[in-house]
């Protein structure tokens, strides 16, 4: 039972995607008045972005210290995750592009679900990182792009799992493997911080970092219980709400934490 494949959505069922449809226009209006929010009451904190060039002469490799590339302001930051969120969820309720969607699902698969997650939860997690004290261009690209991998291997999990007898979970390994990477290097330089200078870090940091990876692993989790199956997990389309659920929660829980602690007030 638990290798069967999850249990896809029948196209006769009009009233359950009538509602996905509306699920999904009250969905992106929450993120689309989130990110005008924030947009307008955010001060003008920023964060630096740096490089750490090394150098030579008579004694061999010398080490400069971090030169600022530019400092990148969170206000907007924060808004365009909200704001990635808000269009995709819009886009799939329009006319002719709700059909793809609803075609999609009721295969058992969700492209465009992955591809705005591997773009909005990598800058979520960019500016986790940040917070933690990771600024290096490079390093910031890489969690970028490790994090961009997770995502496309859940597409790569379901788009695999349409041609199999039985739930195959090689894209499912790979996924958590590469979105793991992150949260090593955040948690690093986070417990690094808390070792040497705690009172140095922002109380709203320490809710940030556990909170989010708690909502990162969740989604993980949800498309584990609805390839086992676990109860209402049987029928795709309870996944697909609880991952468009997981969306809103996570993106704001984020917003709202780095709002209160850096973006509220005077610039």
């Amino acid at each position: 039972m638990a290798n069967k494949k999850v249990k896809q959505p029948e196209l006769n069922q009009p009233q359950a995607f009538r509602n996905l449809r509306v699920y999904n226009l009250v969905m992106g209006s929450f993120h689309l008045a989130q990110s005008i929010l924030i947009l307008f009451l955010s001060n003008s904190f920023s964060l630096p972005v740096t490089t750490n060039f090394i150098g030579g002469g008579p004694g061999g490799i010398t080490f400069k210290p971090p030169e600022i590339l530019f400092d990148l302001p969170i206000g907007p930051m924060v808004a365009i995750f909200l704001l990635l969120s808000a269009a995709a969820h819009f886009l799939l309720s329009a006319p002719g592009i709700f059909d793809w969607y609803k075609s999609n699902l009721s295969k058992g698969i969700n492209y465009a679900r992955w591809y705005e997650y591997a773009l909005s939860s990598s800058v979520m997690i960019v500016l986790i990182a940040m917070l933690s004290g990771i600024y290096d261009i490079a390093t910031l690209i890489a969690i970028f792009g490790a994090n961009a991998a997770m995502n496309l291997f859940g597409l790569m999990m379901e788009l695999h799992n349409q041609t199999t007898s039985k739930t195959n979970w090689l894209s499912y390994t790979f996924g958590c493997f590469a979105g793991f990477i992150p949260w090593v290097a955040i948690s690093i330089y986070f417990f690094g911080a808390i070792s040497q200078a705690s009172e140095n870090i922002p109380t709203f940091v320490y809710f940030t970092l556990p909170t989010l990876f708690v909502f990162f692993f969740s989604f993980a989790l949800n498309m584990w219980l609805q390839y086992k199956k676990v109860g209402k997990w049987r029928d795709y389309l309870f996944g697909e709400k609880v991952y468009i659920f997981l969306s809103l929660t996570a993106k704001t829980a984020l917003a709202w934490q780095v709002f209160g602690g850096a973006l509220a007030g005077g610039s």
